[in-house]
Parts: C-alpha cells; sequence; structure tokens
C-alpha cells in the first residue's frame, strides 16, 4: 500500500473542506426558499482526508444531496457515496455570517454505499459493521452508520444557505458531522458549488 493509501486509512469522517470567508450579497429567504436545479462541485473538493463532490436538486421545497469521496483527486478511487433528502425550510438570516440564512433541511431519508472493497479502509471510515456490500446502496435511515445517525435521531440538519455571484453555499460541517440541533448551526460559509442544469 503506497504512502496515500496508508495514510488514508488513518482518518475517518474528521476533516472536512476549509471555509471561506467572502461574504454572501445576494441572498434573500423568498430566493433560496424557491430554489430549482441542481448544483455541484466544480472539481475535487479537500473531504474528510480525501477528496470529494457534492451535488445538490432543489425544486418544489424539496432537496437532495448525493456525495461521493475518493482518495485521488481524480475521483477514481472511490470509497463511499451519501444521499439524503427531504424538505426544506429557510429561517432567518444568520447573526454570525453576512448574506447567509438559517435553513433547516430534514432528512427524511439516508442511504449508503460503499464502494472501495478494501476492508481496511471500510474499517478506517467506521463502515465495517454496517452490513453494507460493495456497489450496493444500503438504506441506513433505520440504522444509521458511521457518523450518520438514524432519521429517528437526527432528522434534521441545521445549516446556512447564501446565494452570491460563486453559486450556492452552506455552512462548514463540524469534525463530527453533528448538526442535528439549532446550537450547531454553522458559523462559516464553505467553497459554492455552481449551478448545472436549471429545472424547467
Amino acid at each position: 500500500m503506497n504512502l496515500f493509501l496508508s495514510t488514508a486509512l488513518a482518518l475517518t469522517l474528521a476533516t472536512p473542506l476549509l471555509a471561506e470567508t467572502a461574504p454572501a450579497k445576494t441572498s434573500t429567504a423568498e430566493t433560496l426558499s424557491t430554489l430549482r436545479g441542481t448544483w455541484e462541485s466544480t472539481g475535487a473538493e479537500s473531504w474528510y482526508g480525501g477528496f470529494g463532490h457534492r451535488e445538490f436538486v432543489f425544486a418544489d421545497g424539496n432537496w437532495s444531496l448525493t456525495f461521493t469521496h475518493a482518495l485521488d483527486p481524480e475521483m477514481t478511487l472511490r470509497t463511499f457515496q451519501f444521499r439524503t433528502g427531504g424538505t426544506y425550510a429557510v429561517g432567518e438570516a444568520s447573526a454570525k455570517v453576512d448574506g447567509a440564512w438559517r435553513t433547516v433541511f430534514q432528512e427524511d431519508w439516508k442511504h449508503l454505499t460503499l464502494l472501495t472493497p478494501d476492508p481496511a479502509l471500510a474499517q478506517a471510515f467506521g463502515m465495517a459493521e454496517c452490513n453494507l456490500t460493495v456497489n450496493l446502496e444500503a438504506d441506513i435511515s433505520d440504522t444509521g452508520c458511521a457518523a450518520w445517525r438514524p432519521v429517528a435521531d437526527c432528522g434534521e440538519d441545521h445549516d446556512l444557505l447564501a446565494l452570491d455571484a460563486t453559486g450556492l453555499r452552506f455552512g462548514v460541517r463540524p469534525a463530527d458531522n453533528d448538526m442535528c440541533s439549532a446550537d450547531k448551526t454553522p458559523t462559516a460559509l464553505l467553497p459554492a458549488v455552481t449551478q448545472r442544469l436549471p429545472l424547467k
């Protein structure tokens, strides 16, 4: 195993993408509440000891996320994919982040796919005990897995949402991935995901 893989093996879900400090200026609650379209990462982002790609779809008050993780920036050495979604509600403007709005994303379902056959990597990411089959998506809504808690224990993600000239922006996730209550709302924004295809 090369040095990169052995280093990644020792890491868990604890090192998300770093924040950007540029303030969002064009967000309004009405605009954010009526988003339609697909927003995605512009390239491989630094996530969880490796790289990640985020894809968000919004339509009719609903949202979904597909997050794919890999060990290399070309996203060929993929480790897992996480999908979730539900409705969302834009609340009040953030008192700590200019141009951002406190937003609660309901997670009605949580699905996880293990994409690596390496049992050591599955163990490193906390997925070895989740009864996952490689390349087969599993519904973890009731059981949870690794840092993802069951929907019954954590069915809300208390986040930030903003829209500016760079794209759509969400809050910086904590190392433990816990944004299940209002006191966990982030205080900084991630780099933007950009709109790929507006919905008709």
